[in-house]
């Protein structure tokens, strides 16, 4: 499965676009096993997107991608998403590409709005039963007392 790529970049949403200029892609060695092959060819992708300079995000787009990015975020706002899952190049990079679409996604997400309620008055009766019912039962539990 490939990322959505337009002409030249990841189309996020019908109003949301990131050019390909906005990305940075740096091919590096990959870790674990793969004899010969990991230490020659450099598949790992670490792709680097910065957050903060971006003008293709809202403000509070940036600030939810800010809080779902969590340590992949380097102090200077640079989203930094390393892909090492396959073998080849191609792959990788269409991993990394994937994972920074579906973050981007989430953070355009607004969370609705928490509407204070209050417990009605059947709720509150039946918690104060419950209450005084628990009561009696730790009560009938002690020892009698003593003349």
């Amino acid at each position: 499965m490939t990322p959505m790529t337009g002409a030249a970049g990841l189309q996020v949403s019908r109003n949301v676009f990131v050019p390909e200029g906005e990305l940075e892609e740096r091919f590096v060695r990959s870790g674990g096993p793969g004899g010969q092959n990991v230490n020659k060819v450099s598949t790992a992708v670490e792709l680097r997107f910065d957050v903060e300079a971006s003008p293709s995000l809202s403000p509070e787009v940036k600030a939810r991608l800010r809080k779902l990015a969590g340590t992949r975020l380097t102090n200077d706002g640079i989203l930094v998403l390393r892909a090492e899952r396959f073998r080849t190049q191609e792959r990788n990079r269409a991993d990394a590409r994937m994972r920074l679409l579906d973050l981007l996604k989430r953070a355009l997400i607004a969370p609705r709005k928490r509407r204070p309620t209050r417990p009605t008055r059947a709720s509150r009766e039946r918690r104060l039963q419950s209450k005084e019912r628990r009561g009696r039962t730790k009560a009938l539990r002690r020892a009698p007392p003593k003349d």
